[in-house]
């Protein structure tokens, strides 16, 4: 969704809500993961002294492979973000800042970003899981193999 912020950025206490819905078909592009739920987004965008914030939380739900014993499972997300929007910077390397296109923003693809750099890098069914065993593949978490021993 593109959010025209020209107002925000020229007045100090003015401030916009928004709370939408991204479709989890609009996520089908993306490798290793798999959408359940669209992405609620809700936050808002506001001026304190002259500069621009960015507060917004995603809720959504992935289907992940379990890391060990590579059963498929649900998890549900509720992520916070915060951000400073600029409308221009001058040093390109910067990571601290939003920039703006123009007076605009497109806030999908920020919450793409910022949703896929805060999932885990290890997704497990369960904190105990026991994974399957190196020799005959049975799932340790269901049953008992010879080879352990």
């Amino acid at each position: 969704m593109k959010i025209n912020l020209k107002q925000i950025f020229n007045i100090v206490g003015e401030s916009k809500e928004f709370s939408y819905e991204i479709s989890a078909d609009e996520f089908g592009d993306i490798k290793g993961y798999v959408f359940e739920t669209p992405v609620s987004l809700s936050g808002k965008f506001y001026n304190r002294a002259g500069v621009v914030y960015l507060d917004y939380s995603a809720v959504f739900r992935l289907m992940h492979t379990c890391d060990r014993c590579l059963k498929e499972f649900s998890r549900d997300y509720d992520l916070s973000f915060d951000h400073i929007v600029v409308p221009s910077i001058s040093n390109d390397d910067n990571d601290d800042y939003i920039v703006t296109d123009g007076e605009s923003i497109e806030l999908n693809e920020i919450a793409l970003t910022d949703m896929l750099l805060s999932l885990p890098t290890k997704n497990l069914c369960r904190e105990d899981c026991k994974g399957l065993c190196m020799v005959c593949g049975c799932d340790l978490n269901e049953s008992q193999c010879d080879h352990l021993n």
